[in-house]
């Protein structure tokens, strides 16, 4: 077996290992009330980014999102979260990948939050339950400020904690 096959291999170990934290954290570990979900389901992702690169962890969080609404339903599945999932993830990699700094985890937490979490779930939200959208809007934006300086203060940590963890992975 070649050298690059042992490295995919590993990757898609880790790929799968991320996946079910992801489902862990967002489906048990977290808090959720229909329109409001805090938690920590962005970690594995920002992992993928960090390690993998873009494309894994848009993969990462996009099957993250859809087996843990097959497994466990909050709801009937609606593939637009799927789709924020994949963009969030695509974002934190195209950001963080290889790159990064403070200025880079300001912009990756910025979009992710404004344009996934505020705007198209909150538009999804709206679609699938009829709500007004301008009247989700508030308690959004206040999850949005919530998880907004959560990820800040924990992708900061991973960015410098990441480094050592590599060095003494086999």
């Amino acid at each position: 077996m070649s050298e690059h096959k042992k490295i995919q291999t590993k990757h898609l170990v880790l790929m799968a290992m991320l996946i079910a934290l992801h489902v862990i954290l967002s489906r048990f570990l977290s808090l959720s009330a229909w329109n409001i979900k805090i938690g920590f389901a962005f970690v594995p992702v920002v992992c993928a980014a960090l390690y993998l690169g873009p494309w894994q962890a848009a993969l990462v969080s996009a099957l993250g999102d859809f087996v843990g609404a097959t497994l466990f339903p909050i709801a009937a599945y609606f593939p637009g979260f799927t789709v924020t999932a994949a963009l969030v993830g695509l974002t934190y990699g195209l950001l963080l990948h290889q790159k990064q700094s403070t200025i880079r985890i300001l912009a990756a937490v910025l979009a992710t939050e404004l344009v996934g979490s505020l705007l198209l779930n909150t538009f999804w939200i709206h679609l699938l339950f009829g709500a007004p959208f301008l009247a989700l809007l508030p308690p959004r934006i206040l999850q949005s400020l919530v998880m907004g300086l959560v990820e800040l203060s924990v992708i900061r940590i991973l960015v410098t904690v990441s480094p050592r963890l590599l060095r003494t992975a086999p």
